[in-house]
């Protein structure tokens, strides 16, 4: 017989440490962003493979990320506390995915 209390609270688990990671992860994509760090990820040339964005491509983009950046209207201390917020949010979300991974192998808690 199928325990349908106990499906029902791994489902909302999941749903919730999903929506945690991903949130978190992504304001500190965000927050990031916001502090004058974009960031730009180079292109890669892979064998056989196409390039997603050319390296002329890619110097646009960083040029225009520096300009944004240089546009900001928020100041030096606002910028640092962006930061720092960025740094967090992706501390929270490593450490939701380790616990995750905690609570699933049983070795690591005697289970």
């Amino acid at each position: 017989m199928i325990d349908w209390m106990a499906f029902l609270v791994v489902l909302v688990s999941a749903l919730v440490g999903a929506a945690v990671v991903v949130s978190a992860y992504s304001l500190g994509v965000r927050l990031l962003t916001v502090s004058g760090r974009t960031p730009i990820v180079t292109p890669a040339e892979f064998t056989d493979a196409i390039t997603i964005m050319s390296p002329t491509e890619a110097a646009h983009a960083a040029k225009r990320a520096a300009k944004a950046a240089k546009k900001s209207p928020l100041s030096a201390g606002q910028k640092q506390a962006a930061f720092v917020g960025a740094i967090a949010c992706f501390v929270l979300s490593g450490f939701a995915v380790l616990f995750g991974i905690y609570l699933i192998v049983p070795a690591l808690h005697g289970g």
